[in-house]
């Protein structure tokens, strides 16, 4: 990892982060791959020109349907929960009082309320992957299934500039199956990175290696001074371990074209939050920690800003985690509690994101995709939470040229199960890939034996034909 440290007079994320010091590109020590060699490995990718990208925000803990997108004011109190819903921008369609900046942007989004095929684990594998994996029975490939943004930097190679084509900007989360390339919830097989290889393993911001290296005297206000940071890498190289061999990294020829990305592309520009105006920051909102014991991300709407600046760079996948959404109400409150602390932080982030890439004209090219492993139950607990129900949860999705401001599927009497078009999470897969000009009819990629995979379950799933 390469450490970028400056002075912290920008203020900071909720997470104590400085916006500065937040310029940290996990590469150069990325789970023992460097980022040279994820260049040399992209150098050799089969390109497809293509000006689309993804961003996916994961929510941690599984969100609670009923209480934000699919809600039943008539229902018995233990089943409709303490809010009320509000009408939207579309008439006809209703979400949660405490979304009221969503609610005025519905007719950019779709909901999805009946999203299907979730499994009862706590992890990010399937939001990232669209299946299940690492447990006996799940039918994995040797390697496991690859996530989406490895798939797409396989298949389409990195960004203009050579931007990474895939990108986690986190942020790093205490319980480790939640994080990406995290791991499996339960002692079970590990299966990241995938059969694409660890070469198409996400560039992460934050990262950790065992070869860190932190440029003490570098700030990020010498970031656009090529030549000033190369001179300061080798001299600090020149005092490291020797397991940092100089014979070695004066021979690579990735050495350079790896500092580049940090010194004169677009990702660079991109990681610089101070470039925005304090008012677009603003607009993001200011956040909050979550309570630690839920091992979830703290809720970073700078984080989506982040995101908005990567995609607009170039990056093709972008991924990003937001709060702690296990609402049973054994820590940090009940659900009435932990609902008004948290869906508005998220209400303001999300819409400001939206509306930010409608506003550069981003929004036709850019897709966008939230959601959980899967929803809550519909009947509060005697705690006053609700607990974890794969039977169906709910999806958002935004941009990328889709037909918005709709309402896909329904949900029985109570939002016990889907009633009307169930979406199965590759069905949505289906869908961004369709949006990222790809035809999971007859796209495939190689696993480690040499035999063609489809990207979804070929003849099982397909895009969702109503916003495509």
């Amino acid at each position: 990892m390469l450490t970028l440290l400056g002075n912290n007079s920008g203020g900071q994320f909720c997470d104590g982060l400085s916006r500065r010091s937040f310029v940290q590109i996990g590469g150069l020590g990325l789970g023992g791959i460097s980022l040279q060699e994820v260049l040399r490995a992209q150098s050799n990718a089969p390109v497809k020109t293509s000006e689309k990208s993804v961003i996916m925000i994961y929510l941690p803990g599984g969100p609670t349907h009923l209480d934000t997108v699919d809600m039943r004011p008539h229902a018995p109190q233990e089943i409709r929960g303490p809010f009320s819903p509000i009408q939207t921008a579309v008439p006809g369609i209703q979400i949660c009082e405490l979304l009221p900046m969503l609610a005025k942007n519905v007719d950019k989004m779709v909901l999805i309320r009946s999203l299907v095929g979730g499994q009862n684990r706590h992890e990010s594998f399937q939001c990232y992957t669209g299946r299940p994996g690492g447990r006996p029975g799940d039918n994995e490939p040797a390697g496991g299934w690859p996530t989406f943004g490895a798939v797409i930097s396989k298949l389409q190679g990195p960004g203009p500039g050579r931007v990474p084509a895939y990108l986690d900007a986190g942020p790093k989360m205490g319980y480790v199956p939640y994080n990406n390339m995290g791991g499996h919830d339960g002692p079970f097989k590990p299966s990241w990175p995938g059969f694409t290889g660890i070469r198409h393993t996400p560039f992460q911001l934050n990262g950790e290696g065992k070869d860190d290296l932190v440029l003490s005297s570098v700030s990020a206000d010498r970031l656009d001074s090529r030549k000033r940071l190369l001179d300061s890498f080798d001299q600090y190289r020149r005092g490291i371990d020797s397991t940092l061999r100089e014979t070695d990294q004066e021979s690579d020829p990735f050495r350079e074209q790896a500092l580049g990305i940090l010194t004169s592309s677009k990702l660079a520009e991109a990681l610089d939050l101070e470039k925005e105006p304090a008012s677009v920051r603003q607009r993001y909102g200011s956040g909050g920690p979550t309570t630690p014991s839920f091992g979830g991300a703290p809720k970073s709407p700078h984080h989506f800003l982040l995101a908005r600046r990567l995609v607009e760079a170039g990056v093709r996948c972008v991924t990003v985690a937001f709060g702690a959404w296990d609402w049973h109400a054994n820590r940090g409150g009940p659900l009435s509690k932990l609902a008004s602390e948290d869906l508005p932080m998220f209400d303001q982030a999300l819409s400001a994101l939206i509306e930010d890439l409608g506003d550069r004209g981003l929004l036709e090219r850019v897709s966008i995709v939230v959601w959980g492993e899967f929803g809550r139950t519909p009947r509060i607990n005697a705690k006053g939470g609700r607990d974890h129900w794969p039977e169906v949860g709910c999806c958002l999705l935004a941009g990328g040229g889709m037909s918005t401001g709709q309402v896909v599927g329904s949900t029985t009497k109570w939002g016990e199960r889907a009633r009307s078009r169930p979406v199965h999470f590759q069905d949505v897969f289906a869908t961004l890939y369709h949006n990222m000009g790809i035809d999971t009819k007859t796209a495939t990629v190689q696993d480690l034996t040499g035999r063609p995979r489809y990207l979804v379950e070929n003849g099982n799933y397909t895009p969702i034909a109503e916003i495509i």
